[in-house]
């Protein structure tokens, strides 16, 4: 392997499919299946797949989390809030990884990452008990230096950064924002990698805006959902998930090549 290559790693795609639940229970019955999707994603070039099981059980449901162990093969990625309830059916399930996210029953999706600087106590009661299991800990963060360090404390094994500052602000075309969230995440992500943290990102990733995150060498993993989802309707599941790979996969070669050159 080359000293390139080592530095600009393969960048795996996770695929949320929360969403395909959401449309399924928004009148109930069976279709369409997340199981299903997890399946087309799967075949398009997804390298995991990430569901997230709220505790009002808004898309995904206990029995998707028990399929998509029995019938998938890739990774699954468990996002759970800081329950008992959570904590014991990840400890049932023990997908390839937690992560652990906030969570409030207001919001629509999950609005910012964990204040695990603030909650280096409870975070303990979860964080050892998933790792005695086996089960690889995410912690879903904000780019915060203070958040960085503390999630390197806990003994987590990733981080997750936050996107979605910087992907509404490409929605809303404030370039100095754009630019400085690009340097807060590339700066966090730094810092991360530097503590021994295997670093991932995602929320709110699109077409375009996944581009300038896949070219910082840092990121290993990008997880998307939504979008996907939606954009499926146009274009269908699995041709939607492979431009997605293509751009991860461009971005990657080309920065990779212009720090070669």
């Amino acid at each position: 392997m080359t000293s390139e290559a080592k530095k600009f790693p393969y960048l795996r795609l996770g695929v949320n499919i929360d969403h395909v639940a959401t449309i399924r229970n928004a009148r109930g019955g069976m279709h369409p299946d997340p199981v299903r999707a997890a399946q087309l994603a799967a075949d398009a070039g997804a390298d995991g797949i990430t569901a997230h099981l709220r505790e009002d059980r808004r898309h995904i449901s206990d029995d998707d989390i028990a399929r998509l162990k029995a019938k998938i093969e890739l990774p699954l990625n468990l996002e759970m809030a800081m329950t008992g309830e959570m904590l014991a059916i990840a400890l049932d399930a023990v997908p390839n990884a937690c992560c652990l996210v906030p969570e409030r029953r207001e919001e629509l999706t999950t609005e910012g990452g964990l204040d695990v600087a603030g909650s280096r106590d409870r975070l303990a009661e979860y964080v050892g008990p998933i790792k005695d299991a086996g089960i690889r800990v995410s912690l879903f963060v904000d780019p915060d230096e203070r958040h960085i360090e503390a999630s390197a404390a806990s003994g987590a094994d990733i981080v997750e950064l936050h996107t979605g500052a910087y992907c509404e602000a490409v929605a809303n075309n404030e370039e100095l924002l754009i630019r400085r969230e690009l340097e807060r995440l590339a700066r966090c992500a730094r810092q991360a990698s530097d503590l021994g943290l295997e670093v991932h990102a995602g929320h709110g990733l699109t077409f375009d805006t996944v581009g300038s995150v896949a070219a910082m060498p840092e990121f290993v993993e990008l997880n998307i959902g939504h979008f996907l989802v939606g954009e499926a309707i146009f274009g269908g599941l699995h041709s939607t998930i492979l431009r997605m790979r293509a751009l991860m996969d461009g971005a990657r070669s080309s920065a990779s090549g212009s720090a070669g050159a």
